[in-house]
């Protein structure tokens, strides 16, 4: 029942419990009860809305900064990613593959901001080699959900 609740409520947190319950032919309070535990556990981390920015009248810009570390002997990549992540304006941390070691995607109100925050706070770290910053122009899909629409064709059909 986990990977069921738990398929439904990543494409729909505001799914209401008592209609959750019966797609699952189960009683509501085991749904709730689920939950609570997968919540206690960590497996549930929180619940976010998905906003598209670009229609409001709040100015942020959005960046990808992949950073090249040199590993702590004993903790490899875990010290150095806490101290990144620690950071208020750090939306999230990941360790991946390929030339650069860390993902951090972060937002600020500017491009002076963002780049700011890489020169001040995360290049100066004692285990940063470099860092490479790619900031977000436009968002087409996020968290599986396309946000950019594709717009209609407005021309007059002519036969």
């Amino acid at each position: 029942m986990r990977e069921k609740i738990l398929t439904f409520i990543e494409k729909n947190s505001r799914v209401d419990l008592k209609e959750l319950a019966i797609m699952l032919g189960v009683e509501e309070a085991a749904v709730a009860n689920e939950m609570a535990a997968m919540e206690e556990e960590h497996i549930i981390c929180g619940y976010h809305t998905l906003i598209d920015w670009d229609k409001t009248s709040i100015e942020k810009v959005n960046a990808l900064i992949e950073v090249r570390v040199t590993p702590q002997r004993g903790r490899g990549f875990d010290s150095i990613a806490e101290r990144v992540y620690n950071y208020p304006e750090v939306n999230a941390v990941y360790l991946i593959s390929g030339g650069y070691d860390l993902l951090v995607t972060l937002e600020g109100k500017t491009l002076r901001e963002v780049a700011q925050f890489v020169s001040d706070k995360l290049s100066p770290l004692e285990s940063v080699l470099s860092t490479k910053t790619n900031f977000i122009l436009k968002k087409y899909k996020d968290h599986g959900t396309v946000i950019a629409k594709p717009k209609e064709d407005e021309r007059m059909l002519v036969s």
